[in-house]
């Protein structure tokens, strides 16, 4: 047998995030704490319990993961997994169960007269005056059942196992899904943003050609040289190969999005016209230990946990003797017409047998060895899954909050460019600013109002991004 240090004890899977110390094969142990709340507060409502459907309120975006959730084909194969696994419960269920089965025959022997089952045969009569058949011919039909005793649990143990991953499985499923719902979203609010970003570009073109117009009527009047002119037409230029740019972004995103839905391109229904008057949902991030109950990774995690100690089990099984008894009842005779006959063509057996290894065991040891070593992995995968849930979280909750100061100064600085366009554009009429004041202060004004749309859309998206953290989506 394995020395003690070999054998992993029972994980702690509690729904707290108490300490939980956990042996390990050297009998070192490790301990982790998490946090009891995030940045100190102690609110219990959480964001997660909301359904998607009532949590995305745009009816374009609602139908959009609805069709995502019933086409998408990670998701169908994830559903394959479920069934394969629910036949390996099947499969395991039926093991500790007898196995019976129906055996009929016929068959023919010819043995050497010169032998001593041929010399019996010669001198043996069936009835007085009628010799034995020669060749002889053997007939049966029968019934027989075999049966392993599952007196240390393996079998039993195995199933049990078996039922953890089915029900890993399906959390598998769920974690699919609050990931194919937070996809959908943060694709579908980078098309708006897009659709934005081009409407934005085209209003500028519009200001860069009146601005190129003036700029023309200005070199007329010999106020400003043709290098001026060229300047502002390369502009114009620059901008209207930036429009090209972006209807290529918006391609991509609805193919994406498209392939999210498992179908083929096509244009994707939206309605981004009051993008800016979006505002993020409302969070509440709750308490750390629900992300136990909400997190379908930690849950998934911690039943291929509980699978794993209960692999070391059914391996230490090995190690003790296995008890296996088979029966069988039947007819058996050489003639049809005497196959039924009770008692004469009647046969039964039962038996029983203790079977234990002796040599050569190191291929069982091998065996437990592994099974200790992944219920530590296990062990690890799911410490490091409980970390990354936290973390995801408290990332989450701060770029929230740096994302609503960014975009109040963000939407000062554009109200400020856009009215300084109007102003370097009245000073150059009057020669009191340069033309390369106009071309900055329009150049500025333009990035200034990309990047407010896209601390925009960052907000959007940290709202998808804290809810898929906090385990929403799949409920």
């Amino acid at each position: 047998m394995p020395g003690k240090k070999s054998f992993i004890g029972i994980i702690c899977l509690s729904l707290t995030y108490a300490a939980c110390k956990v042996p390990e094969l050297t009998g070192k142990t490790a301990s982790k704490e998490v946090p009891a709340s995030y940045n100190n507060t102690q609110d219990s409502t959480n964001t997660a319990q909301i359904k998607w459907k009532e949590y995305f309120t745009d009816p374009h975006l609602a139908a959009l993961i609805d069709t995502a959730l019933k086409n998408n084909q990670e998701l169908n194969i994830t559903l394959q997994e479920i069934e394969i696994a629910r036949n390996e419960v099947r499969a395991k269920k039926g093991e500790y169960l007898p196995s019976v089965g129906l055996r009929a025959g016929a068959g023919l022997d010819k043995v050497g007269r010169y032998t001593n089952i041929g010399a019996l045969e010669e001198t043996t009569e069936i009835k007085p005056g009628k010799e034995m058949p020669d060749p002889l011919p053997d007939y049966l039909l029968g019934v027989y059942a075999n049966w392993e005793v599952d007196i240390w649990h393996k079998l039993h143990n195995a199933k049990k196992a078996a039922v953890a991953r089915y029900l890993s499985t399906v959390e598998g499923r769920n974690f699919v899904i609050t990931n194919l719902v937070a996809e959908v979203a943060n694709s579908y609010y980078e098309l708006l943003a897009l659709d934005n970003q081009l409407e934005i570009v085209k209003k500028n073109m519009e200001i860069q050609q009146n601005a190129l117009d003036i700029v023309k009527l200005e070199k007329e009047a010999t106020r400003v040289t043709e290098l001026a002119v060229r300047k502002f037409e390369a502009e114009v230029l620059k901008t209207q190969s930036l429009q090209y740019d972006i209807q290529q972004k918006i391609t991509e995103t609805e193919n994406r999005i498209n392939f999210l839905l498992a179908r083929y391109p096509q244009p994707v229904p939206r309605d981004g016209q009051h993008f800016d008057e979006l505002v993020p949902a409302s969070i509440h991030a709750g308490l750390p230990s629900q992300l136990l109950a909400n997190r379908p990774d930690i849950k998934q995690a911690e039943l291929a946990l509980a699978a794993a100690q209960l692999d070391i089990k059914v391996a230490k099984a090995q190690f003790y003797p296995s008890l296996g008894i088979s029966a069988a009842f039947g007819y058996n005779a050489f003639n049809p017409g005497y196959l039924l006959r009770t008692p004469e063509s009647m046969l039964y057996s039962v038996a029983g047998e203790l079977v234990a290894p002796l040599v050569n065991r190191n291929a069982i040891k091998a065996t437990y060895y592994s099974a200790n070593a992944k219920q530590l992995q296990a062990v690890y995968n799911y410490e490091r899954t409980i970390l990354n849930a936290y973390v995801e979280v408290a990332n989450q909750l701060a770029k929230i909050n740096n994302l609503e100061k960014s975009y109040d100064l963000k939407s000062r600085q554009v109200a400020a460019l856009t009215q300084s366009i109007t102003i370097s554009n009245d000073l150059f009429k009057s020669a009191r600013a340069d033309y390369m004041e106009v071309l900055m202060t329009q150049r500025d004004a333009l990035e200034s109002k990309f990047e407010l749309i896209e601390t925009k859309k960052q907000q959007l998206n940290a709202m998808v991004n804290i809810y898929q953290a906090l385990g929403g989506g799949w409920n």
